[in-house]
């Protein structure tokens, strides 16, 4: 089963968009999905995934397995993961201001390169520290 870079954008319309990157041949197909939230996208995203597999088999045509890694723009991930944390704690990981993050939460803002090589950073190092944690 191949792994395949999905990216999760949301639009100037509000809505979220999942989707493959077309120019990387992993894949034999496209798939696509669309909702009001992230949530809505990747399940529509994944239904897609299962439509597209089914299709395959109906027709004979060789179907590449693949499970997938989701590549946020700011937006979509600030959106999404609020649900599990707030962003003042964000604030106190990333060191950005609680407001600024807000503004791109809520779109009236967008992070710089710099910026959000700075999220991506400190998200990941809070999530590798957090895979060494063990409750007992």
């Amino acid at each position: 089963m191949k792994t395949v870079k999905s990216f999760i954008e949301r639009g100037s319309d509000g809505k979220f968009s999942v989707y493959v990157d077309l120019n990387d041949n992993t894949l034999n197909y496209g798939i696509t999905g669309t909702g009001d939230t992230v949530k809505e996208a990747k399940d529509d995203f994944i239904s897609a995934y299962k439509a597209m597999k089914a299709l395959y088999a109906k027709k004979r045509i060789e179907f590449t397995e693949a499970t997938f890694e989701y590549n946020y723009d700011t937006r979509s991930f600030l959106n999404y993961y609020t649900a599990y944390f707030s962003l003042a704690g964000l604030s106190r990981l990333t060191g950005i201001n609680q407001g600024q993050l807000s503004h791109y939460v809520n779109g009236v803002r967008n992070p710089s390169k710099h910026t959000i090589q700075k999220i991506d950073t400190a998200i990941q190092a809070f999530t590798r520290n957090l895979s060494r944690v063990h409750i007992n």
